[in-house]
């Protein structure tokens, strides 16, 4: 049957758009159904600056009447890389089994790209790296965690027949927080500090400011990175406002250098895990089982998605001492609040300091998400 595209225009192929995972996922059972409503807020730009600051474009794929594939291509003019050309990003994938129905999807997103001078697709990413990032590869058996994908485990095949090739493996560590600590691991939390380095709470009371000591440090930390891209100031902030709800004191920490933030670390409870049997839906009554799981009977896994070092301090002592101690600090508190699993992703794959840590810690890499490039000709 011929596969037709149809580009997003409207609220009406929007809700087509954000609905298809739900047709491609539909006996997947590792699968959880996203907020209907945050994915409508995630694809406007009227709440989110990535959509206002890049050129990006939707489409769905349509076989015999029926919607069964969608995709995104987009330009982030802050996404560029020196030297290698323009590069143009893919995301939103997500399609049912068939050849021609990725392939067109693929081609669309190409074409758009090549038409703006890209020479080279890479992907995915929905919509950015500091979203959800790359194709999952690994791990397709458990749950996805809050803000980290989940794909069927023929899509990386799919897109090598196109072309495609690994650029980056990302891993997510998993650390079981009912397993006892190894003695080497309590040896290397029990390290002191130098006494000018101390470790803080967050401060509730100064919320603004916190986070944009977290995005200071972020930006700094990682901008020597493979494919960062920093977070802008409009981000940051809506960042603070989706995430106000579910930051707790006890869970965020800074570590301060004479007096300086330097570093942070950032836990999350699992929303995932809250929502996953509400079909997408807060109404009538999801939004009143959301609050009772996360405020009351809480969720049994965290996650880890923000933690950075400032570069002055990489290869130094207390820069290296640093994440061991921030994650000492919170691992306390997620025995409090009951987790049971703490998952600590994205982590590249040449990340070879802080895989060691994790390790060492007792955590494995449990899933691999593929971030895939192509040359455009």
């Amino acid at each position: 049957m011929t596969v037709e595209i149809v580009r997003v225009t409207d609220s009406a192929t929007l809700r087509r758009f954000i609905h298809v995972p739900f047709v491609v996922h539909e006996n997947d059972s590792a699968w959880v159904p996203p907020l209907l409503m945050e994915r409508k807020q995630a694809f406007s730009p009227r709440d989110n600056e990535f959509l206002r600051r890049a050129e990006v474009r939707f489409w769905l794929a349509r076989r015999n009447s029926r919607y069964v594939g969608r995709i995104s291509a987009q330009i982030d003019p802050l996404a560029q890389r020196g030297g290698e050309g323009p590069v143009g990003h893919f995301g939103c994938l997500s399609a049912i089994d068939n050849r021609d129905v990725f392939a067109a999807l693929l081609d669309t997103a190409e074409d758009f790209l090549k038409s703006r001078g890209v020479t080279r697709a890479c992907g995915p990413f929905t919509l950015s790296i500091n979203e959800e990032t790359g194709l999952l590869v690994e791990g397709f058996d458990a749950p996805p965690m809050l803000l980290m994908g989940h794909d069927p485990a023929y899509a990386g095949a799919r897109l090598e027949a196109l072309g495609y090739r690994k650029e980056k493996d990302l891993y997510a560590y998993l650390l079981d927080m009912e397993a006892p600590l190894s003695r080497s691991a309590h040896g290397m939390l029990e390290r002191p500090l130098p006494g000018s380095v101390t470790m803080r709470r967050l401060n509730l009371s100064d919320y603004a400011n916190e986070i944009r000591r977290m995005v200071d440090i972020y930006n700094d930390a990682w901008s020597g990175n493979w494919g960062f891209v920093p977070l802008t100031e409009p981000e940051a902030e809506e960042m603070a406002r989706r995430l106000r709800m579910l930051l707790d004191e006890r869970l965020v920490w800074f570590a301060e250098a004479d007096g300086q933030a330097v570093a942070f670390i950032v836990v999350l409870p699992n929303v995932n895990e809250a929502v996953r049997d509400l079909d997408g839906r807060l109404l009538p009554f999801g939004w009143a089982k959301l609050l009772w799981r996360l405020k009351f009977r809480g969720v049994k896994s965290a996650r880890v998605p923000l933690m950075g070092v400032r570069r002055s301090l990489a290869g130094t002592m207390i820069g290296s001492a640093i994440p061991l101690q921030l994650i000492g600090a919170v691992l306390p508190a997620t025995a409090a609040f009951g987790f049971h699993w703490i998952e600590l992703s994205w982590i590249l794959e040449d990340n070879l300091p802080m895989r060691r840590i994790l390790e060492r810690l007792g955590a494995r890499a449990y899933k691999t998400y593929r971030v895939y490039g192509k040359a455009l000709g």
